[in-house]
């Protein structure tokens, strides 16, 4: 090898000078030993680029110059690729002056020929003729500054020939501007030249710098071979298997004089060998030992007796003194289980484990693709929001193993329906979402959620439960509806909303009004958040009569909003949005306090109830917070009576249970209200001694309608309720039709706008002194 310089100076990659340090004998044959093998393509573009210019000047110059200037320039070229194919073996020896001096004698003389068009010919052509042949000599220029890239002196003397030539000729017509063009042009590639041949004598001087240490490494493998960490293997000149060591052969799972002379891709790719389909990782290996380069670290998928690995190579070419290749050497590893952990990583990073699905990483990353190529295409792309209807209940009704049961079955479903257009995921919980690469104008968009709501709609069995959920859409277009995937996901969202807003088992568009919506609820949330300061709420009360006697036996309190800034607002509206973000537990708070203070005003007996939601109920202060109301108020604790639904015991029933029993040690009532209508609670009816189960107006008003199933209903929960001495109260009774059909069923109160609309606590209080009720007590 070439004793290494630490400078490169501009002079000496040139040739034109020897620098004091480094042996540039040497150096120059590492140079100019790659010209014999871009020998051909050279000559190619010689012939192409004289061909053009042939054509270019076709009709201005006669075809016997054009003709005869083609001939002299083959012949020159000719004579220099007879040279250039002498120095194929310059890299293994010094390269003489005379050689140089021949090789800039043949770039100097093809420079020459190749003005000729434009400095000759240049003349008696059109100047779009003229401009043609400038354009093709620029061309050739910048390619001989590549072909050249390790010889600089030859494409600088090239393009200086030819550059000077063009800017005379551009001169001499009155072209400035272009002849400043050129003159940029050949400086650039001056420099680009020079600057190539320093990265290439630098990448050479590395090389050798390495090929100094081989002793060293060679020391390093004996020691890593002694010490028994993988395995070392090399290979002759023809790529077969030398010297097996006996960990390499293990490895094999061969003897070492078995392997030995056996070709190494014969050994590791199993019946690949015979049926030619190689792994790429193989088709990598080979290409790398038949280009002899260095390789690191390389990952290759190996086949020993029938069973798949993976191995981890690495090698070098080795050389003998005198530069012949006699074949590799390097070290292997057996990483067959750090490539199942990291590929068992890779797919956990991008898939639901649950599902199999795509998760939400990796469908961010399709629906980013989508888009950029929407926006190269000029397309549409689209993206599916999926929320499950109904599957709270589920999961918390019969447990988390039969919801995710459920969930591994609606992606078998969803992955049926898709095509190679779409891609679905699971985004977490009981959200599902789907890319669509390709919309089109929307309709399939529109086709696939029809689809997935038809088809998650049917029922399933599981561990003998027939299961009814169904599935509500929300899409949105990009890059209509969205320009990043933020925004196209945000919008899908709002369209979700949107579909179980209006009651699930939909499919809704994004539209920008949407925005406007969520920007009402926003600010209806931010009202909402200070009401309770600023004193906007206020309760009514809605009277309970008995049956019998139609006189009160208690109000239930009913929250009212009068917002300063949206007007009077619907419990509808505001309830669930309190129940969202949590603020119906201060909420709550204060109206049970205020009802219980409200409710001292009447006379003893008379009771007052209390909705109460689940997030109040699964408070750990709840408890504590009726106490507190009551002991503040004075209010006896069996006038005050506890409303929960059905919905509290399907969140977390025993928490709930427990709750409960504290409120009615306390000597309070609990009514379950809108029984029938949620989830079936028998069995919290069993375990809890209810004092009032509210019949929902649904059923009252069907019953009154003669319908079979609502008053098959009324009396089931009539007679069960006298069996285990619990009170009935009917709701929603506004006639006097339903009046009669709920006396002779048996309820025992009844609430609804026949008896009174809710009122405030002041009418409440004057609604005892317009019936005579305290001359009725005495």
């Amino acid at each position: 090898m070439p004793a290494l310089p630490r400078e490169l100076p501009a002079m000496a990659v040139l040739g034109l000078s020897d620098s004091a340090e480094g042996d540039w004998g040497r150096l120059r044959g590492l140079q100019y030993s790659g010209l014999a093998r871009l020998t051909r393509p050279r000559l190619a573009a010689h012939g192409l680029a004289a061909m053009l210019v042939v054509q270019a000047l076709w009709g201005a110059i006669h075809i016997a110059v054009l003709l005869g200037w083609a001939a002299v320039l083959a012949g020159i070229l000719v004579w220099g690729a007879s040279f250039d194919r002498t120095l194929e073996d310059a890299d293994r020896r010094r390269m003489t002056r005379q050689e140089i001096h021949r090789h800039t004698v043949c770039t100097v003389a093809a420079g020459v020929v190749w003005v000729l068009p434009i400095l000759v010919m240049g003349p008696f052509a059109s100047p779009e003729q003229r401009l043609l042949v400038w354009s093709i000599m620029a061309m050739l220029m910048a390619g001989t500054a590549l072909a050249f890239a390790a010889v600089p002196l030859g494409a600088v003397l090239f393009n200086a020939i030819l550059g000077a030539a063009s800017i005379v000729v551009f001169l001499a017509f009155g072209k400035v501007t272009a002849a400043g063009a050129a003159v940029t042009f050949v400086i650039f590639l001056w420099v680009g030249s020079l600057e190539a041949a320093r990265m290439f004598l630098a990448g050479k001087v590395a090389e050798a710098g390495v090929a100094e240490k081989s002793e060293v490494v060679s020391l390093l493998l004996r020691e890593f071979e002694e010490g028994e960490a993988d395995w070392l293997w090399q290979t002759d000149s023809t790529r077969r298997v030398r010297a097996a060591s006996p960990r390499f052969a293990f490895a094999l799972g061969e003897d070492p004089e078995d392997i030995d002379g056996k070709p190494l891709i014969q050994l590791i790719a199993g019946s690949a060998w015979e049926s030619g389909h190689f792994h790429s990782s193989l088709h990598d290996l080979a290409e790398r030992l038949k280009r002899r380069e260095s390789f690191s670290n390389l990952l290759v998928h190996v086949t020993l007796h029938g069973s798949n690995r993976w191995w981890e190579l690495s090698a070098s070419p080795r050389f003998d003194d005198n530069g012949n290749f006699i074949g590799f050497r390097g070290v292997g590893s057996d990483v067959t289980e750090q490539r199942e952990s990291a590929d068992k990583i890779a797919y956990l990073a991008r898939y639901d484990t649950l599902t199999g699905l795509p998760n939400r990483l990796m469908l961010t990353e399709t629906l980013g693709d989508a888009m950029r190529e929407a926006d190269r295409w000029r397309m549409r792309c689209g993206f599916m929001m999926i929320d499950l209807d109904r599957f709270k209940a589920v999961n918390d009704t019969l447990g988390h193993l039969v919801g995710d049961q459920l969930l591994a079955k609606v992606s078998d479903r969803l992955k049926s329906l898709m095509s190679e257009n779409e891609l679905c995921g699971r985004l977490g919980g009981d959200e599902f979402a789907i890319v669509v690469r390709d919309a089109g104008d929307g309709m399939r968009i529109r086709v696939v959620a029809e689809a997935v709501i038809t088809a998650l709609s049917q029922p399933y069995e599981i561990d003998h439960h027939t299961l009814f959920v169904g599935a509500s859409v929300g899409s949105a277009i990009g890059p209509r509806d969205g320009a990043t995937v933020e925004t196209l996901m945000r919008n899908a969202d709002l369209a979700l909303y949107r579909a179980k807003d209006e009651g699930g088992g939909l499919h809704f568009d994004y539209e920008p009004a949407l925005h406007a919506h969520a920007e009402e609820r926003r600010k209806l949330e931010f009202s909402l958040r200070h009401a309770l300061e600023r004193g906007e709420f206020q309760l009514a009360y809605q009277p309970v009569v008995d049956a019998l006697t139609e006189e009160p036996v208690s109000f239930e309190a009913l929250l009212r909003w009068h917002s300063a800034d949206h007007g009077p607002v619907s419990p509808a509206k505001f309830i669930p949005l309190a129940e969202d973000t949590r603020l119906i537990v201060p909420i709550g708070e204060w109206v049970l306090r205020t009802a219980c203070f409200e409710a001292t005003n009447w006379p003893d007996p008379i009771k007052v109830a209390v909705n109460v939601s689940g997030e109040q109920l699964l408070d750990p202060s709840f408890a504590e917070v009726v106490v507190s109301a009551l002991a503040a108020s004075g209010l006896p604790p069996h006038r005050l009576e506890i409303e929960v639904t059905e919905s509290i015991f399907v969140r977390d029933g025993t928490a709930a249970q427990m709750t409960l029993e504290r409120i009615m040690s306390l000597g309070c009532g609990v009514a379950l209200d809108d029984f029938g209508t949620g989830y079936s609670s028998l069995g919290y009816l069993r375990k809890l001694r209810f004092s009032t189960i509210k019949v929902d107006r649904s059923f009252v008003q069907g019953a009154a309608k003669d319908n079979p199933e609502s008053l098959a209903i009324v009396r089931a929960v009539v007679a069960m309720a006298d069996s285990l001495e619990m009170s009935t109260t009917a709701e929603g009774v506004e006639t006097e039709e339903e009046l009669a059909v709920i006396r002779r069923l048996g309820c025992k109160k009844i609430q609804g706008y026949y008896f009174g609309r809710p009122m405030t606590a002041r009418d409440a209080s004057g609604l005892f002194d317009r019936i005579g009720w305290q001359r009725r007590q005495a």
